[in-house]
């Protein structure tokens, strides 16, 4: 377990921030792939739900999930003040999903960003290791305070839904990304992990210090699942995560039910907190 001293040593380092920013609402949310073949719960049937979840939350800095290009270019007409960082799994640019992030070009300019691949080779476009079938990737990005000057980085990744090593795997190789990162300043890691709270991939992460949002607020909730299968359901775990170094001081979190009757925007419940950067 030798990244958990690393990050814990860059944690032991870091100054102390007396002196916070302005509050801003950060939010992961698998969209679900626009393709699939889901009957009433197709793309069409439900892109509206994503715009609203989009227009009620007010986020600054969005992770999304599954995202192909033509849903992130719907959710940029609609939401114009968003700026895209990412590129597709598949061949590092447009094909396939992504796992962007979206960030309020009003608030934010990126210094920074790129992606890699959750394998043995992460700067090898579309590939894989660690026995998971699909490809996997992390999305980064530097921003910085248009206002303030204060730069926070961002990490968005979408964990293998089957391959436990895989998972554990891609978490050691984000905290070591997050280790080297080339300047010690707060960061927000968020995403579709695919693994519970108490899930060595998601454990590990917690254990190397970083602070999950939402149990900040709610350490006793037990409803917490964030996979709804479009049926509401919230007695699962919670797979869907924002995590952060502990110099961001979480003011709020929570998980987004928002349905139409029992229409979901997607079969992923959003998460988001909102958070003062130092």
């Amino acid at each position: 377990m030798w990244f958990i001293p690393i990050l814990a040593i860059v944690l032991a380092v870091l100054p102390v921030h007396e002196t916070q920013g302005e509050p801003l609402t950060v939010m992961s949310f698998n969209i679900r792939y626009g393709t699939a073949n889901d009957g009433e719960n197709s793309w069409p049937n439900r892109n509206q739900l994503v715009m609203q979840v989009f227009e009620d939350r007010q986020a600054s800095i969005v992770g999304v999930q599954e995202a192909l290009a033509f849903q992130l270019n719907e959710i940029t007409e609609a939401h114009p003040y968003y700026g895209v960082i990412g590129v597709g799994r598949d061949d590092g640019k447009t094909k396939g999903e992504y796992a962007a992030i979206l960030y309020d070009t009003r608030a934010f300019a990126v210094d920074a960003s790129g992606t890699f691949w959750l394998s043995d080779t992460p700067e090898v476009v579309a590939s894989t290791s660690w026995g998971n079938s699909i490809t996997r990737i992390c999305t980064w990005a530097r921003l910085i305070d248009r206002d303030s000057g204060a730069a926070v980085y961002v990490f968005n990744a979408h964990y293998d839904h089957r391959s436990q090593e895989s998972r554990e795997q891609g978490s050691r190789l984000i905290l070591d990304r997050i280790a080297g990162r080339t300047h010690d300043e707060p960061v927000v890691l968020m995403g579709d992990f695919n693994a519970g709270e108490s899930n060595p991939a998601t454990a590990s992460l917690i254990d190397s210090g970083l602070l999950h949002t939402y149990r900040e607020i709610h350490p006793e909730e037990t409803a917490v699942g964030t996979f709804n299968g479009f049926r509401g359901d919230s007695d699962g775990e919670m797979i869907d995560h924002i995590l952060v170094l502990p110099s961001v001081r979480v003011l709020d979190a929570d998980i987004d039910r928002t349905n139409d009757n029992g229409r979901y925007p997607s079969d992923h419940d959003p998460v988001w907190a909102t958070i003062e950067l130092p």
